[in-house]
């Protein structure tokens, strides 16, 4: 029962973690799209939250549960597909915290710039771009590393 409790546990962490990640890029790429100063800036302002209130909780679940059902299932961390998946997952980990940095930089920018009624400045368009360069190959290995969960011993004589 512990099994199937740490397990649901992890599947829903996952989800809430890929989930909160792809609603992140699709309301911020819908924003910026509107180039309005005040748009921008009241998305960052929310999506900041939410990285509080979803990523980073689902972020810290998700390597624990999987690291607790590894020992349950007397998995060593080391085994092919588990060492993949966790080195994935630190990837991803190392990837998604400067961008979070950048996106609390860029909500300051875009209320900056909203309070004043000016236009973004030009280090928000680079921040931006680096945050897209950021999270584009964060959440590409964390998807990869949700496909090594599924797939398990399959998954590691296929990506070798």
């Amino acid at each position: 029962m512990l099994y199937l409790v740490v397990k649901t546990a992890h599947i829903l962490s996952a989800l809430l973690f890929l989930g909160a990640g792809l609603m992140t890029a699709w309301y911020k790429v819908r924003a910026d799209r509107a180039r309005d100063p005040k748009v921008i800036a009241w998305y960052a302002r929310e999506i900041v939250l939410a990285d509080w209130i979803f990523t980073l909780p689902s972020g810290v679940t998700l390597p624990a549960t999987g690291v607790w059902l590894a020992s349950l299932l007397g998995q060593p961390l080391t085994q092919g597909w588990v060492a993949l998946g966790l080195a994935c997952y630190a990837l991803a980990g190392t990837l998604w915290v400067p961008a979070a940095r950048l996106q609390s930089r860029m909500r300051q920018m875009a209320e900056a710039a909203a309070r004043d009624g000016t236009p973004l400045p030009d280090a928000f368009h680079r921040a931006n771009r680096v945050w897209l360069a950021l999270g584009v190959p964060a959440f590409a290995v964390s998807l990869f590393a949700v496909w090594l969960m599924v797939a398990k011993h399959a998954a590691l004589s296929l990506a070798l």
